[in-house]
């Protein structure tokens, strides 16, 4: 029974790390080239400290509904040579 519980924690653990979601402030939306700047928090994932820069979305209907000044939350990677974000929720 430990065993068990020992694999559950660290799969648990193993799924925090890779989905890691992070703050920001919606900075600038550029809906006609899919991207958007933002003023976030540490991306652990990304070895990325706090900062303001562009990302990329993965969808461009993410960009729906953003606006400055929104508060958000966001999940990114490196997707083909560019930072991008792979999920993003409002009210972060």
């Amino acid at each position: 029974m430990t065993r068990w519980m020992i694999a559950i924690a660290l799969t648990a653990t193993a799924l925090c790390a890779t989905a890691q979601s992070v703050e920001a402030e919606v900075r600038k939306v550029d809906k006609a080239q899919g991207k958007v700047t933002l003023k976030h928090g540490e991306i652990k994932k990304l070895d990325m400290p706090a900062m303001t820069m562009v990302f990329k979305v993965r969808d461009p209907k993410m960009l729906d509904g953003l606006n400055v000044g929104d508060k958000i939350k966001i999940d990114a990677d490196k997707l083909d040579g560019q930072y991008t974000v792979t999920a993003l929720s409002k009210g972060g």
